[in-house]
């Protein structure tokens, strides 16, 4: 099974759609709350490549980016062979 990272924040509805997204595979994933900022913030952006949005998120330490970038790889079919890993 892969390794799959969010960082999310209290009321972002993107970060609850691809919670839904991820859910609905049968997958966990560790969530990484960031609403407050911190180191955690500091380290989502320089793991994601400066972006500052949420949510944020990792297959395996691979960047898939946010909940958009998410959708579009379920839908290309992509999305299951990473969680396959």
């Amino acid at each position: 099974m892969s390794k799959i990272e969010i960082y999310t924040k209290f009321t972002c509805g993107f970060c609850f759609r691809a919670k839904a997204l991820l859910e609905g595979k049968d997958v966990s994933f560790e969530e990484t709350d960031i609403t407050m900022g911190g180191a955690k913030r500091e380290e989502m952006i320089q793991r994601s490549g400066g972006r500052t949005t949420v949510p944020q998120i990792f297959i395996n330490d691979r960047h898939i980016g946010g909940s958009d970038d998410l959708a579009a790889l379920d839908r290309s079919g992509e999305l299951d062979a990473l969680l396959a890993g």
